[in-house]
């Protein structure tokens, strides 16, 4: 980053935003395809309009999923559970469109290659202690508090729909103080004021200091910092009512928040094999443990494959200057330390497992929960030895 003074901003999105909600019903595909069949292959998609859930893709496995149950389970769990909200799971309608992988992908990723040609980014930043960028990891703190306190009952008119937003003022590369935090959150019709157009100023209040002011740290707010809840004034039609979802639309609240460079591949319904998903936690991994390991305060990692081929085709590290040692040494280490074909991947990381429907919002990097594994910094000791 610049070490001029400027302003960065990230969103996330809640559970309930139409997009999140069809990357959860392709990640709950994969686990239940995973739990039967490790071997199994996925690559699912799902659409969400109004009234409508379309689930398709391809997968090749011996078990035996349950789409309409599935997808029925996620938005209750969700909380799409009535028709105050626009969108109801007990009555909407599910089609399944899924087929099976083509058999020229399969017999490359068969033999241990990757499952598809592309690049796969990774990034660390010594900023937070889950080494994020600060901008993205309090708007994805901030959307989890809006749907811990809509399930709790703590703000009870609150529905499933929402996004948060973080600007932050950065100095000399650090992040200084909080310009603007922006909630827009779904909502029931008996919190607005008299004119029927906006939500009341108590209502506003409460959601601040719900959902954002436990969040963000209070030496990062001065009173210049500004607190915007649903701009427009209300929002009562949500989800899927007013907004169609579809599967890896979220790819940049998915990561880094814009603070890196993303390889354009989504993540959510997609089994390990595929090195969007797969390479890109490896990414992650690799670039945390650099940062962790005192090797630079900053890390940008890049992979890249062809489709069939085991070995990367190309791997970069990037410390933008904060290294303790060149990044050619480090591009060194990573290829010592890290195996980088997908089966020394899926193995390193553990990957065939039920776990990602718990990726499928709020963030893939950063939540430092016993599935990901991609989060652990247990290499940085040896890489930090061997620099």
């Amino acid at each position: 980053m610049t070490k001029d003074k400027f302003f960065f901003t990230s969103e996330s999105v809640t559970e309930g935003h139409p997009d999140k909600v069809c990357d959860q019903v392709s990640d709950a595909v994969l686990d239940d395809v995973l739990k039967q069949d490790p071997q199994g292959r996925v690559a699912c998609e799902t659409f969400i309009t109004v009234g409508l859930v379309i689930v398709g893709g391809e997968i090749t496995t011996n078990g035996y999923v349950d789409v309409n149950g599935l997808t029925r389970d996620v938005l209750k769990n969700i909380g799409y559970t009535d028709s105050k909200y626009g969108f109801n799971y007990k009555t909407c309608s599910i089609l399944n469109a899924i087929g099976a992988q083509s058999p020229d992908i399969a017999q490359g990723v068969d033999t241990g290659g990757a499952g598809d040609q592309g690049l796969m980014m990774g990034y660390a930043i010594d900023h937070t202690p889950e080494l994020m960028p600060l901008p993205i990891s309090l708007a994805h703190k901030i959307a989890i508090k809006l749907s811990e306190i809509r399930k709790n009952g703590i703000l009870s008119y609150l529905g499933p729909d929402g996004k948060s937003q973080v600007t932050m003022e950065y100095d000399n590369g650090l992040p200084v103080r909080v310009d603007t935090v922006l909630i827009s959150s779904q909502h029931t019709e008996d919190i607005l004021d008299n004119t029927g157009k906006k939500i009341t100023k108590q209502s506003m209040d409460e959601i601040i200091d719900k959902a954002v002011l436990p969040i963000v740290p209070k030496e990062f707010i001065d009173k210049n910092t500004k607190f915007l809840v649903n701009p427009t004034g209300k929002f009562v039609i949500g989800g899927p009512q007013s907004d169609t979802g579809m599967t890896g639309r979220k790819i940049i609240v998915d990561t880094y928040g814009g603070s890196a460079p993303h390889g354009g591949g989504a993540f959510s319904g997609k089994d390990p094999t595929k090195v969007d998903r797969s390479a890109t936690y490896m990414s992650r991994y690799i670039a945390k443990n650099i940062v962790a390991a005192g090797l630079g305060k900053e890390c940008l990692v890049q992979l890249a494959y062809a489709i069939g081929v085991p070995e990367p085709i190309s791997v970069m590290v990037y410390t933008n200057g904060t290294g303790a040692v060149p990044d050619t040494r480090l591009t060194e280490l990573v290829r010592k330390h890290f195996d980088l074909t997908p089966r020394g991947i899926i193995k390193s990381l553990d990957l065939i497992r039920p776990i990602y429907r718990k990726t499928a919002a709020y963030g893939h990097f950063g939540r430092e929960l016993p599935e990901f594994t991609w989060e652990k910094t247990d290499k940085a000791a040896d890489l930090k030895k061997d620099a």
